[in-house]
């Protein structure tokens, strides 16, 4: 008998999302963001199940292109960080790789190295600028001189300009940004009026229609693919019309009854207020379950809501059927997503654990097992 834990993968719900970042990006095109092995999902399955659909990809591993490659998948590979090294610059030629340029030691590489010597065919590359988030990008004091190497290299095809937004899923927005991504641009209209952009992740995608732009430009959803909200505290994923992709279903494993003052789990971290009966459901951080979601955390039983009690363990979590008397042994447990169990946003799961639906997502371990299937309608 093999331990009840599986992650079900929805591809429907995925094309369902896809067609959502469609709807809202109009004449914009689309790289769905696979990296991290497609937010946990898997990066192959995710580009095979998109293919008929996608504009493109984008990722950041070098050997994730070389395996969607050899998988199959042509459409055009955005790599998110560009190359690490020079030793890179000919698996990007022979892939036929897009980089992302924000170092000037970057843009040398492209346009001197000798190991681009015989390119027969020059790339297209994208100069990304920082705006605001100051972690990678040129600022005004490079972008001249990053634009004008690029141009005047006969390895280039094209320039496309990019940004990334700090506050697109916060109230404050991306006004501070665009205002200056305008400036930079501005400063050298001369060069840069014209050029292709590429600013809208998820939640600009979804609240911000000013930063997609049009036919010729590119939008990159993420999280929103996955049928999580990329701004869950201003609209859930049911109110954006996503799907959850991912569904982590368990069982109950075993039925305890407890007393009042009955501590369970480690660190006698909860203690039972008066008599309860609680479930053990396999399901852990061993799994990528949060380890710090805390008693109260939402699941689901046998269609019910129940609270987690107890801390996360590697593999098991307690669960509260003190209201619940029909569920026993073998009950459905939904842990996140649409299972048997019911319904629970993964983001409600993620809130309570004090994190992010994109870390669990990219949490899930390789034990678990994973079902593929065509559900969403």
């Amino acid at each position: 008998m093999t331990r009840p834990l599986r992650a079900r993968i929805d591809l429907a719900a995925l094309r369902h999302n896809h067609s959502v970042a469609r709807r809202h990006a109009g004449a914009t095109a689309l790289w769905c963001v696979v990296k991290a092995n497609g937010y946990g999902h898997g990066q192959v399955r995710v580009a095979e199940a998109l293919a008929g659909v996608a504009d493109g990809f984008a990722l950041l591993e070098l050997d994730g292109a070389e395996t969607l490659r050899a998988a199959g998948i042509r459409q055009p590979l955005l790599m998110m960080e560009g190359f690490y090294s020079e030793d890179e610059l000919p698996q990007f030629a022979r892939l036929r790789l897009i980089p992302v340029l924000h170092s000037p030691a970057q843009v040398r590489w492209l346009v001197d190295s000798p190991l681009l010597a015989d390119l027969n065919e020059p790339l297209p590359v994208y100069l990304k600028l920082n705006t605001g988030m100051n972690r990678l990008g040129f600022d005004a004091a490079d972008f001249r001189q990053a634009l004008t190497l690029l141009r005047a290299s006969p390895r280039v095809a094209g320039i496309t300009l990019m940004t990334h937004f700090a506050d697109a899923d916060e109230p404050a927005g991306i006004a501070r940004q665009m205002a200056r991504f305008d400036a930079l641009r501005g400063g050298i209209a001369d060069m840069a009026d014209g050029l292709p952009l590429c600013l809208a992740n998820s939640a600009a995608l979804l609240r911000f229609p000013e930063a997609l732009g049009g036919a010729g430009d590119w939008a990159r959803p993420g999280i929103m693919l996955y049928g999580c909200s990329p701004c869950p505290e201003l609209h859930s994923a049911a109110d954006l019309g996503l799907k959850p992709v991912m569904n982590l279903e368990s069982e109950v494993l075993a039925v305890r009854q407890l007393a009042t003052g009955d501590a369970v789990g480690y660190g006698s971290a909860f203690v039972a207020p008066g008599p309860m009966r609680i479930g053990i459901a396999a399901g852990g951080y061993g799994d990528g379950y949060p380890r710090h979601a805390p008693s109260g955390t939402p699941v689901m039983v046998a269609g019910r809501r129940s609270r987690l009690v107890g801390r996360v363990s590697m593999d098991k979590v307690c669960v509260d059927l003190t209201d619940l008397p029909d569920a026993g042994v073998g009950a459905p447990v939904t842990l996140w997503g649409d299972g048997a169990a019911g319904h629970l946003p993964l983001e409600e799961v993620a809130a309570a654990a004090g994190t992010i639906s994109y870390e669990p997502l990219c949490a899930l371990t390789a034990r678990v097992p994973v079902v593929v299937v065509e559900r969403a309608s």
